[in-house]
């Protein structure tokens, strides 16, 4: 398997001393602990160890040891990918509808501080609305299940509450 030309912990190492810095006044250690575990995973810092095959005693390079960090994305990426798989097993054999609810922009520093509640709230609203939507005789009239994932950050790394919900084309009335 091929090392991809730029990584996440290249980035971290590059730039996640400065961006620490610019942020002090929401940054958390827990953040700075997850930047720390990417910046060093499967690096000397970490150790390694020699992988020989039981075979024919081919040795292959030092190996070095993962961070195991649940954030790393070198680390999640097995776990991501069963993970895919199983929800996969899981979808009904019809189309989906991929529907984003996203806080305004102005209540973000409000979630910094409050997250549980406002996350709780977004995703019961969310909820909420996609049920009272579909359950509508001029929409669907049914009742429906879909599954919600819940984003806080944009892709360029600014704080951007929003849940991502995978909506099946139809569900269960009593006709």
């Amino acid at each position: 398997m091929s090392r991809p030309p730029l990584e996440v912990a290249d980035i971290v190492r590059a730039a996640g001393d400065d961006f620490i810095e610019r942020n002090r006044k929401w940054i958390r250690w827990r953040h700075v602990k997850v930047l720390l575990a990417i910046r060093r995973c499967r690096t000397a810092a970490l150790g390694g160890h020699l992988d020989e095959c039981t075979r024919c005693g081919y040795r292959a390079p030092v190996s070095y040891n993962s961070c195991r960090d649940r954030h790393c994305p070198k680390c999640q990426t097995a776990a991501r990918e069963r993970w895919i798989a199983a929800r996969r097993r899981e979808l009904l054999p019809t189309p989906y509808a991929h529907i984003v609810f996203t806080l305004p922009r102005h209540l973000a520093p409000l979630v910094l501080q409050n997250k549980k509640v406002l996350y709780d709230l977004l995703f019961r609203t969310s909820a909420e609305t996609l049920r009272e939507v579909a359950r509508n005789p001029k929409h669907l009239g049914a009742e429906i299940g879909f599954f919600s994932v819940l984003h806080t950050w944009s892709q360029q790394l600014r704080i951007h509450p929003h849940v991502h919900c995978v909506v099946p084309a139809g569900g269960l009335s009593l006709d």
